[in-house]
């Protein structure tokens, strides 16, 4: 696939020559911080030292002393308390975050987890009716509820009270809820506006402690469940979430719940997690719960306290997980097939595949995929409830939730932001979709949006790269939205030695420049490129710099991500 290369502008000059001098770096790692909006020691400390001192007052949250009054009063008399979430990672963490946290204090309390084919996302009137037939009147919805007005009116009638913990965008209109905690609401004065919905409920729990002077210890021993959530969820891992990952990343390495580190014992993965790791090892096994069976299993995995019921939760979830990638597989090859023979689809600037007998839970993920493969804006749609339910996923710069308002006459319901969203619709309504999507993103999508970029942080020789430089850049991690690892231009490059295959698509090679030592490559999916890897022909190279570690030995490795070979120039 063809990719532009896009090479970022440039950065205050004065401020990143004395940023140089203040933390004696070159240029090229000041750069990558002022353009982080790091332009001072102190700043550069902050940046380089997460510590659990940068978290904020959790009071500084609207609604936060509402919530922990609410909850007093309940514990006081005797209240029954549901924990409500997500299935979802954000939501499954959370609820496990939360409900942990309180039962150690609390035993009236119990968890809830909708079903996602019978119930959907969200707070669901199902969920309000078991609260109410089972004697809860106070529901602390986790990860949802920033716009069901009407599902907590409903509750209202019923006497059950809800405190609302969400990270989304609310609407015109907040529930009437006793307590919502949102730092998106435009009243919240919070300083930090990205947390995660777990992330939402370990302020919650912060907040509490606080209130009741119980030690930190009891916060942080959480920390692993708020770093899942913020990787998974595709969250910014800028300020306080990037503190929560680092501190979170930190507890998973070294000491994490018995839940997490049995999840790590069935992945089969060792050695060091990163966010990547979580992201693509944990993250799928917790939502194949949830995707195809009943998410309640991911939080009791989540909140276990003895490895022998650990132990059968995870093995059971990574047997779901291995269904899940069957699933996953086999309707991403249906999918292909359904484009790649039909010359109408692949002419097209937008993706709309559908078949009734695909599994719904796995649409997302195949709707990421055909993005990966064509690069644009797609929608998976299969049969559920009566209704054809769908995924949808966009590319760099195109808004797809405006794309899906354009066909909103079409569409039963719909909801998610600008790369992802799902829908719902009437099955007479599919033919007339698909026409309408292409429409509307034909009409508001550029040329440029539908070639794949390649963002460059800074052009470098490979000669730059040496202990201290990799030593340094490490410390930018914990990776992720906003603090993306930097990727390095170095042109006219060649290969040492011969380039060959691994995995079955992937070229692994060393790569040099003149004067510079030979560094190790992996290009991940790129083996049409073999044949032009030849010893002594430049080339220009897109690249990060990691860590490789094999049989204990640790080795800089440069993760290739594009390739030139017209003249290396």
């Amino acid at each position: 696939m063809t990719k532009r290369w896009v090479l970022k502008d440039a950065a205050d000059t004065v401020k990143v020559q004395e940023l140089a001098a203040a933390l004696n770096i070159n240029s090229v790692l000041s750069t990558l911080l002022v353009r982080r909006g790091i332009n001072t020691f102190d700043e550069a400390k902050y940046f380089f030292r997460p510590s659990h001192l940068h978290l904020h007052d959790p009071f500084l949250m609207q609604d936060m002393e509402k919530a922990i009054t609410r909850i007093e009063n309940a514990i006081a008399n005797h209240e029954k308390i549901l924990i409500y979430g997500d299935y979802d990672v954000d939501g499954t963490t959370a609820v496990a975050l939360v409900y942990s946290f309180f039962n150690k204090l609390y035993k009236n309390i119990e968890y809830y987890i909708p079903d996602r084919y019978k119930e959907g996302y969200g707070i669901s009137t199902i969920g309000i009716d078991y609260a109410k037939e089972n004697n809860f009147s106070l529901i602390i919805s986790l990860d949802c509820g920033i716009k069901s007005v009407d599902k907590i009116a409903y509750a209202n009638t019923l006497g059950v009270d809800f405190i609302i913990c969400d990270h989304h965008l609310p609407g015109e209109e907040l529930p009437a809820a006793i307590a919502v905690l949102d730092p998106k609401r435009t009243d919240c004065a919070y300083p930090y506006k990205e947390l995660s919905g777990c992330g939402i409920g370990l302020k919650l729990i912060q907040a509490w402690s606080e209130k009741h002077d119980l030690p930190f210890e009891g916060v942080a021993e959480y920390f692993d469940l708020a770093a899942i959530s913020i990787a998974c969820d595709i969250v910014h891992i800028t300020g306080e979430n990037r503190v929560l990952a680092h501190l979170g990343l930190q507890k998973i390495n070294e000491n994490p719940c018995i839940g997490v580190k049995t999840l790590m014992q069935v992945a089969g993965r060792t050695g060091t997690y990163t966010i990547s790791d979580v992201v693509f090892s944990l993250g799928p096994r917790i939502n194949a719960a949830g995707r195809i069976d009943d998410a309640k299993h991911a939080v009791e995995l989540l909140i276990a306290c003895h490895e022998d019921a650990a132990k059968e939760k995870g093995d059971m979830i990574n047997i779901r997980n291995t269904e899940r990638k069957g699933h996953d597989l086999q309707i991403t090859d249906e999918a292909l097939g359904m484009i790649d023979n039909d010359e109408v689809l692949v002419a097209r600037k937008s993706t709309v595949v559908f078949n009734e007998n695909w599994h719904k839970g796995v649409i997302g993920i195949v709707a990421s995929r055909l993005t990966e493969k064509y690069y644009r804006p797609t929608v998976v749609l299969t049969r559920s409830n009566g209704h054809v339910a769908g995924s949808a996923r966009s590319v760099l710069g195109y808004d797809l939730y405006e794309a899906l308002c354009g066909c909103s006459d079409l569409l039963i319901q719909f909801g998610g932001h600008k790369y992802a969203a799902g829908l719902t619709m009437e099955p007479e309504n599919v033919p007339a979709f698909i026409q309408k999507f292409e429409e509307v993103v034909s009409a508001t999508i550029t040329e440029e949006q539908l070639i794949q970029q390649v963002s460059i942080d800074a052009e470098i020789e490979l000669k730059d790269i040496d202990s201290k430089f990799f030593r340094i850049l490490s410390q930018f991690a914990p990776f992720g939205p906003e603090n993306m690892s930097p990727v390095f231009l170095s042109k006219n490059v060649y290969v040492s030695g011969n380039a060959g295959l691994v995995g079955g698509n992937h070229v692994k090679m060393f790569i040099m420049q003149p004067g510079s030592a030979a560094f190790s490559c992996i290009a991940f999916n790129q083996a049409e490129l073999l044949p032009q890897l030849k010893p002594g022909v430049p080339f220009n190279v897109c690249y990060t710099i990691e860590e490789n570690i094999w049989r204990e030995q640790r080795t800089i490795q440069l993760n290739i991500k594009a390739i030139r070979l017209e003249n290396g120039d």
